[in-house]
């Protein structure tokens, strides 16, 4: 288990988002991204909303869609800063890909599984 503050945790989640191409970082659309500190259900991040795919004329004024990053969780599987830095940058991706509809098994052939 590698021991990272919270503000260290929450520096590498945005060095992930900083990795994400300028074009689609500007299509992201109402969502927030918020580190928590576990899930009880072993998650590394979960990804709350309706993808972008899935937004119809009727979608407005509606609450953001939520992407939690779990730092306990990553931390905890890995070995070093350097692996928790790779499963953040992963982590992050997954679920800023399903914001986007792409579903797990499109990215798993991707290889963001």
């Amino acid at each position: 288990m590698v021991e990272l503050t919270r503000r260290e945790f929450e520096e590498l989640v945005a060095d992930a988002l900083d990795e994400i191409p300028a074009e689609l970082a500007a299509l992201m659309d109402n969502v927030v991204i918020t580190v928590q500190e576990e899930s009880p259900e072993g998650l590394l991040g979960l990804y709350e909303g309706i993808p972008l795919t899935e937004r119809g004329d009727s979608y407005f004024g509606v609450l953001p869609d939520q992407i939690f990053i779990y730092r306990n969780n990553i931390c905890a599987i890995c070995e070093t800063r350097e692996e928790v830095v790779e499963e953040v940058l992963v982590t992050v991706v997954h679920e800023v890909a399903h914001h986007f509809g792409i579903d797990d098994e499109r990215l798993h052939r991707l290889g963001w599984g």
